[in-house]
């Protein structure tokens, strides 16, 4: 379901997810989202959040007070960390800046409706260029002009993770769920090291980013 009230905009979202065979609604006000989100339970929500009748965070938690599952993807201009925050504190569960290109969307989508809502790039290879620095993944080894740095397991694990899903906020319970196979407050100290970690390897080049979003997660720029 496509809750925006840009109608072209709207209509180019679902002629696109149609021509990818996805069944795709489009409603253009809050009001007419939250009754058809009602009537017909659809699978995920893209959801705008400058609405004429109410923001689309209001909708979110509107949903959220009797659907805790379905996902949520918001679509705006507004990409201040206080927004993301917002708009993750509300009930969404990812956040797409425009301008935007639809193949990011469908992407996202996928992500969204995968079981863990990861995007885990089976053809990632054997050296990934991260900004100044090359991962040999196989080996563990992160490469920089400057030296060679031996990562641990969990902190080769950990980057991949977030170059996989770089520029996109990936919530902290997925990441332990993945890697630690649960968020127990142990383990989410542990992430917090291994962040850290992964910080200091890469600050070399400032280009590469690990952005905490407090509360939420953290995004990976490169």
């Amino acid at each position: 379901m496509i809750i925006e009230d840009e109608s072209t905009l709207g209509e180019i979202i679902r002629e696109s997810l149609e021509s990818r065979h996805f069944n795709a609604q489009h409603c253009s006000t809050a009001t007419e989202g939250l009754h058809q989100f009602f009537s017909t339970r659809p699978s995920l929500v893209i959801l705008d959040v400058m609405l004429p009748d109410m923001d689309g965070f209001q909708v979110a938690r509107q949903i959220r007070m009797t659907d805790k599952e379905t996902p949520i993807l918001f679509l705006t201009a507004k990409s201040l960390p206080h927004h993301v925050v917002e708009g993750f504190e509300s009930g969404g569960n990812d956040y797409l800046k425009k301008p935007f290109s639809l193949e990011e969307l469908i992407v996202r989508i996928k992500v969204l409706l995968s079981k863990d809502r990861l995007l885990l790039d089976e053809s990632l290879a054997d050296t990934l260029e991260i900004g100044e620095y090359r991962l040999m993944t196989g080996k563990q080894v992160l490469n920089h002009s400057t030296g060679v740095q031996k990562l641990s397991s969990k902190e080769a694990e950990l980057l991949i993770l977030l170059y996989g899903n770089r520029n996109r906020v990936v919530e902290r319970k997925a990441i332990l769920l993945k890697l630690w196979k649960d968020d127990h407050i142990f383990n989410s100290r542990s992430l917090d090291v291994y962040i850290t970690k992964l910080r200091k390897h890469l600050s070399k080049d400032p280009s590469v980013q690990i952005i905490n979003y407090r509360g939420v997660g953290y995004k990976f720029i490169c």
